[in-house]
């Protein structure tokens, strides 16, 4: 039985991969709460690693945040996550843990990067102003992981997700992602009988979503992985692998699909006055696709599991 540690396990992703690795079976998965294991704490995570001998790691944990968190926040941003991933990286080395998977963002691409995004745009453009603290971070997430692995031979592997959502996603007024938002923003409306939602922008750009089930499946897929086909269809230097559906919908057909799912009849109103954002962020999947894996959940299927859940869980969300 593999012993493995999650870190970031109360997190949308590594819940969901904590949740497929315990279905599975056959793995002994560590994790620990926040207020028992600080991962910015050097010592505490090496004392940590060194008592528990893991076989497998799933580096999940991070700080994240929105537009507004981002900008308010840079220094903790880039502090906190680059600390956590050079605490766990360099604690596995240390402990002899040859096999390691880091969770990246698609924030990494530059900001103006060719669509669909390939795993080649990495280092190639300037990143967008608002999250490059955090971006940059991951980008040193990656490089670390390679570092490892050219010098020491160690199995450290990275995989970059689209925009996420799904079972324990953030629900927050203020600080949610557009699919969360959405969902509350209609559920709101349908429950207060609204005959309208106003939506911000054209409704124009296209984006494209994974359910946090396929990425937690993607996760595991890429880290079981034998060495020989994971390094064939990757560079020493540029390892990642990007994690999407390689579809995109226009935020009107998403904010319709998901009206349709909650449940909603009354208009959708858009504010063109706010603004749209970059006009289209697709990932190039095609490395993963030639590892064999792909997508399985429909973005229909996918928000109903969602509003599903937020409606099991909405007593959380309040304020």
């Amino acid at each position: 039985m593999k012993k493995v540690f999650v870190a970031g396990h109360r997190g949308m992703v590594g819940s969901a991969i904590v949740r497929q690795l315990e279905a599975r079976g056959g793995f002994n998965v560590v994790t620990r709460l926040r207020s028992e294991l600080d991962l910015n704490n050097q010592q505490a995570v090496r004392d940590f690693f060194a008592a528990e001998q893991f076989d497998q790691v799933y580096l999940a944990a991070a700080k994240v945040g929105g537009i507004i968190a981002n900008n308010t926040y840079p220094a903790e941003f880039i502090y906190e996550n680059l600390m956590i991933q050079a605490n766990i990286i360099h604690a596995a080395h240390a402990t002899d843990v040859q096999h390691l998977l880091f969770l990246g963002s698609s924030c990494i691409y530059p900001k103006f990067a060719e669509q669909p995004m390939a795993e080649t745009a990495l280092l190639t453009g300037t990143l967008e102003p608002t999250n490059e603290p955090y971006a940059i971070a991951k980008i040193a997430g990656i490089k670390l992981c390679e570092s490892y692995n050219r010098q020491y031979g160690r199995d450290y592997r990275s995989v970059m997700p689209t925009n996420l959502y799904g079972p324990n996603d953030n629900f927050h007024p203020q600080n949610s992602h557009v699919i969360p938002a959405l969902l509350r923003r209609f559920h709101e409306a349908k429950v207060k009988g609204a005959t309208e939602v106003v939506a911000w922008g054209s409704g124009s750009p296209m984006r494209e979503f994974l359910h946090v089930d396929d990425m937690a499946a993607a996760s595991i897929f890429v880290m079981e992985l034998d060495k020989k086909t994971y390094e064939g269809n990757t560079q020493p230097m540029l390892s990642h692998i990007n994690v999407g559906t390689g579809v995109d919908c226009t935020i009107k057909e998403l904010t319709e699909t998901v009206a349709k799912v909650v449940g909603f009849e009354g208009d959708i109103v858009w504010d063109t006055s706010k603004p749209d954002g970059a006009p289209r962020k697709l990932m190039n999947v095609d490395r993963l696709k030639a590892l064999g894996w792909q997508y399985t959940t429909e973005l229909e299927d996918g928000l109903r599991d969602a509003y599903r859940w937020f409606l099991a869980n909405q007593d959380g969300f309040r304020g």
